[in-house]
């Protein structure tokens, strides 16, 4: 310091010399409306006087604010009016960042009806950190922080010339100007000792906002209005703490507001945030963003009706809106609420501003500036309600804030059981190190203890604990401390919403839903906030799925849809004219990530527009890779559930769905290659199916769109038991065998099914039986049946001499020399008064399955059929005698595509979504 003191009085000199010839004042904001020689010389900068008078730990080169200012004795005092006839409004640097904002400012000010007005301005936009380099320049002996300081003149002069003229043009440059070099004075000292106190920051970082509150007044009075500055140094004290927080001593500062009002009576008072005093009359400040801390403290000075907070936002929002677009402003929030938000990382409030008002009950509006429209948000003690048991839960969750870097230290073993001042032993450790505890978990059996801390004081501490504990480690008491790196915390907050059933229970279904893993919980009794940690990567993801789940947003599912065919064409024309609808009536946002076919691919980052995704898919698709494709629809942290639509029939693809599912991907397919494949592995992916919260949707697999699935797993559930199920699978067979009557040739009711559309394009794949095969083998292994698709006997329609033909024409060219054999059998039929019906049959109680050719009276419900309609017969316990009929459209592009579309509404209903 002996340096820091020579280099003071060094560079300071000029500075007393100037105020011994020119009285002047820098902390009585005031002194220039009083004659000259009412003005005390207290009010002046004497460096030298004082810094060789005093102590230099104390760092004193600037005069500090006296408790007792010296002013004219005949001035008639005014008593302080204290109460609802003052309103505070409180203006951050963004809303005073120009000329132009400032102008802005005073309109706000002066469009209030309130009878008394007290503003809190902060320092112009980015000056408080222009403010900061300036110190760390002039600490690192740059000398570009002379340059840096002529910028800050620059800003402010340029600002006031845009704003003002005349005598307060000419009274606040020549206020800038001597500020600026005693500024100059003191940077150039703490650039010859290399080093600032605190005490020298907090009087440079403050001058901000004594420049934008003098212009901010002068501008007021521009208007004729009667408009007073008020340099809050001069009457609000703090005392700082231990853990770089100041604490308000509000008797004092009381006393010196009501001296500084006796002085100064006014309608107005324009009065600087961030700053303050010590009792030692020392400039400080109230910290980074203590402006809002300053508005709270000043309003329960003045016991004042309301404390509104203007900034660039609309209110308090349900989430950060960066994270979660869906976000919404909140109407009201209690100050707890308001507190347990700030706290973890919400942009509401700096987190002690609540604290003040709380005593007086006096509410805190969020407004935005640049809106005047929108309301803001209200913090203030919660209503009564006389219907607060029946709630809805969302009105008891009002938003969620998260923490990120931070990571998890878990300190466990069978010796912390039982034994007292263990806890005391791990965060006296903690505290060692100066590391800051954001969360603590305790287990009741005492076995382990987690907390959170951030990730750049991990390692510091995770040192420090495994030093103090080395004998228990070592002697096996302790077990381990384990450190869980990047790591995020997931807060939802709430009145009451702790001791409220089914909150809980909501919040951790969401995020089991997204398949996102909880590391941590934390609940307090004060039941305002319940707590989870999360991975890092997971973070958005997770609040995502919980805002969505608490009706805030809509259900927003990815979709990625593989094999943009004719199903998967039809589905996203479906898809595209049913989005509006399910937004606003469904609150269901399906957003289509990614289109991919076997060549090319489609991506994109906010969803396809499926008007037009053709022309985009020429335009900008791309090679198809289908891990790529995969990791860009659900790599997507913004949306917290992902679905893969699977509209081929590949069996590669189909390949792909056990791992899809193990990551936390929903799958909803047609493709029937992956429940009729080997039995291991449908087994192993019904397995996974039942063990996670990622489900796995095939009802179009049998059935197109037609609740074939869904009616089998209805019955089991409910108890019933499947004795037999007995169908028409085959819409193309179906229009076959319904057309092949009287004297028509199969052959010729061939060639009409394929030029409608009914068949494959090569109808082999359709007469051999094995897509009926593939649907018997679903059913039967959904009726608890261990069965292999080459375990059931088919009866080809195909003639052997055919099967071999090498291509589907030839094969239609050569099928009308064995139409005798078909119309043999429809002969014999029609004989016997049946009909001809191509069945797929599971044999529940024999245990087995087959696919042939049936006979059927005409009487019987399968002769009935027309067109490519399918039925299917279940023969149960309980409909022994009369068996359950499903029957409808059973192919088709329309009704697939519709029974796709159907699961994934299934699946958003799942999630979430309204049912």
């Amino acid at each position: 310091m002996a340096s820091l003191s020579a280099a003071i009085s060094h560079s300071c000199s000029h500075v007393a010399l100037a105020h011994s010839t020119k009285p002047k004042k820098i902390y009585h904001s005031q002194c220039r409306t009083l004659p000259l020689p009412h003005r005390s010389f207290i009010c002046r900068m004497s460096f030298v006087s004082r810094w060789n008078s005093r102590d230099t730990s104390n760092a004193r080169v600037f005069a500090s604010v006296k408790e007792g200012i010296l002013l004219d004795e005949s001035v008639e005092k005014v008593k302080l009016p204290i109460g609802d006839t003052w309103s505070v409004h409180k203006f951050g640097g963004t809303c005073v960042g120009s000329s132009e904002r400032i102008k802005n400012v005073g309109d706000v000010i002066l469009s209030d009806d309130s009878e008394r007005k007290l503003v809190i301005v902060s320092a112009m936009s980015k000056v408080t950190d222009m403010m900061y380099d300036l110190i760390n320049r002039a600490q690192l002996r740059d000398e570009s922080y002379i340059s840096a300081l002529d910028a800050v003149l620059d800003k402010h002069r340029s600002t006031a010339l845009e704003l003002l003229n005349g005598d307060e043009l000419g009274n606040f440059l020549s206020e800038l100007h001597h500020d600026i070099n005693n500024l100059k004075a003191m940077l150039r000292a703490i650039y010859i000792a290399g080093h600032a106190t605190e005490s020298f920051t907090d009087f440079v970082v403050g001058h901000g906002e004594l420049w934008s509150a003098q212009m901010l007044s002068a501008v007021v009075r521009k208007n004729g209005i009667d408009c007073k500055w008020m340099d809050t140094r001069e009457v609000l004290i703090v005392n700082p703490t231990s853990t770089n927080q100041v604490d308000p001593d509000y008797l004092e500062s009381e006393k010196r507001l009501e001296r500084w009002y006796s002085h100064n009576p006014a309608q107005i008072i324009i009065a600087t945030g961030f700053i303050a005093s010590t009792p030692q009359n020392i400039p400080t400040t109230l910290k980074r963003d203590g402006s809002d801390f300053s508005a709270a403290i000043m309003g329960a000075l003045f016991r004042a009706r309301q404390v509104t907070i203007w900034t660039d936002v609309d209110g308090v929002y349900s989430a950060d809106p960066r994270k979660v677009s869906e976000a919404v402003i909140l109407k009201t929030l209690s100050y707890q609420e308001a507190w347990e938000m700030s706290y973890f990382g919400a942009n509401v409030l700096h987190p002690r501003t609540i604290i003040p008002v709380m005593q007086y009950n006096i509410p805190i509006i969020i407004r935005n500036i640049f809106n005047l429209s929108a309301p803001g948000t209200k913090i203030c003690h919660p209503l009564v309600d006389d219907k607060e048991d029946n709630r809805p839960l969302e009105s008891l969750v009002k938003g969620f804030a998260t923490i990120d870097n931070v990571a998890l230290i878990n300190v466990e073993g069978t010796g912390m059981a039982g034994v007292p001042g263990t806890a005391h032993a791990i965060f006296g450790a903690v505290k060692d190190v100066g590391a800051n505890v954001i969360m603590i978990s305790q287990a009741s059996s005492e076995h382990s203890v987690c907390f959170a801390v951030p990730d750049k004081e991990v390692k510091a501490v995770a040192e420090a604990l495994k030093s103090r504990f080395r004998q228990a480690l070592d002697a096996g008491r302790l077990s381990q401390v384990a450190i869980v790196p990047n790591c995020s915390i997931l807060a939802a907050v709430g009145q009451k919403m702790a001791s409220t059933p089914g909150v809980s229970a909501t919040l951790f279904n969401a995020l089991a839903k997204a398949n996102i893993n909880v590391r941590a919980i934390a609940q307090g009794c004060s039941e305002f906030n319940i707590t989870v940690v999360v991975k890092r990567e997971d973070c958005i993801k997770a609040l995502r799925a919980v805002h969505s789940r608490f009706y805030l947003s809509r259900t927003t599912i990815a979709v990625g849809i593989i094999g943009p065919g004719l199903i998967g064409s039809t589905l996203l024309e479906q898809l595209k004219d049913q989005a509006a609808v399910l937004k606003e009536e469904f609150n269901i946002d399906l957003r289509v990530m990614g289109i991919t076919g076997s060549r090319t691919m489609l991506l994109s980052e906010s969803g396809v527009d499926l008007s037009g995704w053709r022309e985009l898919q020429k335009e900008k698709g791309e090679v198809a890779d289908l891990q790529k494709f995969v990791q860009h629809v659900h790599g997507n942290h913004f949306i917290p559930n992902t679905v893969l639509v699977d509209c081929t029939a590949d069996s590669v693809i189909a390949s792909h769905y056990y791992d899809w599912l193990r990551r936390g991907i929903h799958v909803i397919t047609p493709n029937k290659k992956a429940n009729s494949g080997p039995l291991d592995q449908y087994l192993k992916l019904r397995a996974l199916q039942r063990q996670s919260y990622t489900h796995y949707f095939y009802e179009a697999t049998v059935g197109a769109g037609l609740p074939i699935i869904s009616t089998l797993r209805g019955l089991l559930e409910t108890g019933d038991k499947i004795l037999r199920i007995e169908g028409i699978f085959s819409g193309t067979l179906s229009y076959i065998f319904n057309n092949f009557v009287g004297k028509r040739a199969f052959s010729e009711v061939v060639t009409e099914a394929k030029q409608a559309g009914f068949t494959e394009p090569d109808p082999r794949d359709d007469l051999s039986g094995t897509d009926v095969a593939r649907k018997v083998i679903i059913l039967a292994r959904e009726s608890g049946l261990r069965l292999e698709l080459s375990g059931i006997p088919v009866e080809s329609l195909v003639p052997e001499p055919l099967r071999a033909s090498a291509s589907a024409e030839e094969f239609m060219q050569q099928l009308p020399h064995f139409d005798q054999e078909m119309s043999k059998k429809l002969q014999d039929a029609e004989d016997a008064g049946e009909v001809l019906r191509y069945v797929g049959v599971v044999d529940v109680v024999n245990q087995k399955g087959v696919v042939e050719l049936q006979r059927y009276k005409k009487d019987h419900p399968f002769a009935q059929l027309s067109g490519s309609d399918n039925i299917i017969a279940f023969t149960t316990t309980r409909y022994k005698n009369q068996p359950l009929i499903v029957r409808g459209p059973g192919a088709g592009a329309q009704v697939t595509a519709g029974g796709i579309f159907s699961d994934i509404l299934r699946l958003a209903s799942y999630l979430g979504a309204p049912s």
